[in-house]
């Protein structure tokens, strides 16, 4: 029996597992689609944004490992794919994007909505090539997919709206993909210039990412033999918060001043598994290691005197033997000293009753939050005491990032996703689509900030056409609040950042979800409490104060000085 190119690309990707493919349909993609509508194994699902749709896939894979599947028909339904793939390639995220183009005979004719596909998405993607017949077939799939897996990115398959129907030639053999392995062990002479240098340092510091997140219990052995604060990046705190005695947080402008004190103070420091971005947290005089699997991570960030190529755990269990203990724990109990007692002024901050507990709390309300809203590290906070221990959590870039790196805890089966390497807007609630549809049952929190979810809006009814009970929090502060701070610490009036929010409560609610709209701190626990008791999706929206600063680890005279002289020029303008 024949069957045709769109049957055999959906058959292919349904025996390899992929459950969901998400786009917007379309005429070029009309074989595709109708070739999933009589696949019971795999769920369309037609979001409202091919955004949101990329940024779906993507965070499927990241949460995975497996293929993300998303497809965008000729043209615009194509190119509006392209932000959400290139966060997944920033996120080194296995995504194959299946892309509609004109008919073949009408290629380079400059017809109707036709785009240079292989030129636009040549950036985005390690591997990107036209469909041009059946026979070419299954190899170009095998080589579009192979590729996702061996290169961490994005493949973008595309396919003229004229082949997609077309027969393939009788035998055509269904394709085998190949998923590789991560594990990879170092040489023997790195391990012996690893274990030599650490040796030497009295001040071990560690920075751990995400590529070591399943090897937790070789990190902490490792930790504990070095006596060395670990601080863990952002993208690794799904791998390393909770009960981890060795952590001392974040680092970088959303971090804390004992993670930074670390990094600074330390005469060596071992990298494990991050290719954390920002040079200026760096040590400035340190024998400096990193393992990671990817040699082309390493060095690119600092200069590295030990590099080392090798998967985090086995090399890890390597080299715990090859180490001498650290007796001393002085630096270590130092910098954990200064992380604790930044956490206790934080979550002094995060009380809703904050406000009335001093007279150094009334004093600061007075210029921070002379309205009396609800402070956002309550919030987040509260949100952290509500969630259940295995939610998935995805935060929105922005003061969302902030507010949730710095409240909400890893602990037990959590996990978190963000846009972390991209930066883009509005990736929470597209992000929370996609975790949500790999299990309806288990908990997924969009930590959305109001500019995110304005600029992806319409795909709240997502959630509720597909039935993906997501929570969607709001930090409502009318702003855009990461762009004001930067600009009020430059010394500049906040402009172009508000927002003439309307009421996103009652948006959500008119699209079909639970919604409540929160402006009370006292009101926090119960509205949280009542979200997480619903069924289906949910919004809560919370009205926020827009003049919170996050403060970085080590603030300087002239952000302190540009803040003021920005709140002096805006209270002039505003006179």
């Amino acid at each position: 029996m024949s069957t045709t190119v769109a049957t055999h690309i959906v058959d292919a990707l349904a025996d390899h597992g992929v459950t969901q493919v998400w786009g917007v349909v379309g005429d070029a993609l009309n074989p595709l689609t109708d070739a999933i509508r009589t696949e019971d194994r795999m769920e369309w699902v037609g979001v409202r944004h091919e955004e949101a749709g990329a940024f779906a896939a993507a965070a499927q894979a990241q949460l995975t490992g497996r293929i993300g599947v998303v497809m965008g028909t000729v043209g615009p339904g194509s190119l509006h794919l392209i932000n959400g793939l290139y966060d997944a390639k920033k996120s080194h995220a296995p995504v194959l994007a299946i892309c509609g183009q004109v008919p073949s005979p009408e290629i380079g004719t400059d017809y109707f909505q036709e785009v240079n596909n292989d030129r636009v998405f040549q950036d985005v993607s390690v591997w990107n090539e036209t469909l041009t017949s059946p026979e070419q077939l299954p190899q170009m799939l095998v080589q579009a997919v192979n590729a996702a897996y061996a290169q961490r990115g994005v493949a973008v398959l595309t396919i003229p709206g004229d082949i997609g129907g077309l027969d393939l030639p009788d035998g055509t053999p269904a394709p085998s993909f190949a998923v590789p392995s991560s594990a990879a062990m170092p040489s023997e002479g790195a391990l012996a210039a690893a274990a030599s240098a650490l040796d030497k340092g009295s001040k071990v510091a560690m920075l751990v990412g995400r590529g070591a997140e399943h090897a937790r219990e070789d990190t902490l052995a490792v930790a504990e033999r070095l006596a060395a604060p670990m601080v863990v990046t952002l993208k690794g705190k799904g791998g390393f918060d909770g009960d981890n005695p060795f952590s001392v947080g974040q680092a970088g402008l959303l971090g804390n001043p004992g993670a930074a004190d670390a990094l600074k103070d330390c005469d060596v420091l071992l990298m494990v598994g991050t290719d954390f971005p920002y040079r200026d947290f760096y040590p400035a005089d340190a024998t400096v290691i990193q393992i990671d699997h990817a040699a082309t991570h390493i060095g690119r960030r600092v200069p590295v005197d030990v590099a080392v190529t090798g998967d985090a755990g086995q090399t890890l269990r390597a080299l715990l033997p090859r180490l001498a203990a650290h007796e001393d724990t002085g630096f270590l109990d130092k910098i954990r000293g200064t992380y604790e007692s930044w956490r206790e002024r934080q979550a002094h901050v995060a009380d809703p009753d904050y406000e009335e507990s001093g007279i150094v709390a009334k004093v600061r309300s007075v210029f921070d939050n002379p309205d009396d809203r609800i402070r956002p590290e309550a919030l987040a906070a509260a949100v952290d005491r509500h969630a259940p221990d295995d939610a998935i959590f995805t935060a929105d870039t922005g003061m969302s990032t902030t507010w949730s790196a710095r409240f909400i805890e890893m602990r037990g089966e959590r996990e978190l996703l963000g846009s972390f390497n991209l930066g883009s807007m509005a990736n929470a609630l597209p992000q929370a689509l996609g975790a949500q549809a790999l299990d309806r049952v288990r908990r997924v929190v969009s930590m959305s900030g109001d500019g995110g979810l304005m600029m992806l809006l319409g795909d709240l009814r997502t959630a509720v056409t597909y039935r993906l009970p997501v929570v969607v929090v709001v930090f409502d502060n009318g702003s855009l609040g990461m762009v004001q701070l930067e600009q009020q610490e430059g010394g500049i009036a906040a402009f172009g950042t508000e927002l003439d929010n309307p009421d996103l409560a009652a948006v959500a609610t008119a699209m079909g979800l639970a919604a409540r709209r929160v402006e009370e701190p006292e009101d926090l626990d119960g509205a949280l409490a009542w979200a997480f008791a619903q069924e289906g999706p949910v919004l809560l929206d919370v009205v926020t104060n827009p003049d919170e600063i996050a403060v970085p680890p080590h603030p300087q005279v002239s952000q302190a000085w540009g803040y003021a002289v920005a709140k002096l020029t805006e209270a002039v303008e505003s006179r």
